[in-house]
């Protein structure tokens, strides 16, 4: 993993590049994060990658390595009522947006992993498998996945009925027998669970 899409955007005149991601589009409970992080040029951070693809355990001593090395660094969320409200996409693209203006020092081209680019107030392009290209994407990864499941397990206090500290909010098997037997919360995704949605608790 090099900087080649950085490198390519300053060609252009672009003077801050951030990386974008996102974590948790797909559970069914719990907020989306995004993070967007600019990081030094040509910075070394070992082991950095897609963060689905190294273990829990690296991620976190990653975690503070990226906020410590990052020029800038941001993370914002988006909850489960806003994702009931106006959908999942839209939230993730909220949740991208949140995190690039909440930079402390502003971006000028934004690097966004997928296919999809979010309306944001600056340029920038999609990568596919960005996480895995570019290593401001790769960190912003790192940063969004790490928050949310840290969350999670702040979650998973409140509602130890649900053991999100084992799903982090995924639809795993065990997560759907919790819903059998305890129905919906107040943190669940409706919109996720139409099945189960006369079943509040």
């Amino acid at each position: 993993m090099d900087f080649q899409y950085e490198i390519s955007a300053k060609a252009k005149g672009y003077k801050a590049v951030c990386g974008v991601d996102e974590a948790g589009r797909g559970p069914l409970a719990g907020p989306v994060f995004a993070a967007a992080v600019i990081l030094p040029e040509n910075c070394v951070i070992d082991g950095l990658n897609d963060s689905k693809k190294i273990s829990e355990k690296k991620r976190d001593a990653l975690f503070d390595i990226i906020k410590e090395k990052a020029v800038s660094w941001s993370v914002a969320s988006v909850d489960e009522k806003t994702i009931d409200e106006i959908n999942i996409l839209q939230a993730t693209y909220l949740a991208m947006r949140k995190a690039v203006e909440g930079l402390d020092i502003p971006a000028d081209y934004a690097l966004i992993d997928g296919n999809r680019m979010p309306p944001l107030s600056i340029d920038g392009e999609t990568i596919v498998k960005g996480d895995a290209n570019s290593p401001s994407i790769a960190a912003a990864s790192i940063l969004a996945k790490v928050s949310r499941d840290r969350f999670m397990l702040e979650l998973a206090k409140k509602y130890p009925q649900y053991q999100f500290e084992k799903h982090k909010g995924y639809g795993t098997k065990l997560h759907y027998e919790m819903l059998v037997e305890h129905g919906v919360s107040d943190c669940h995704r409706l919109s996720f669970l139409t099945k189960f949605n006369g079943e509040k608790k």
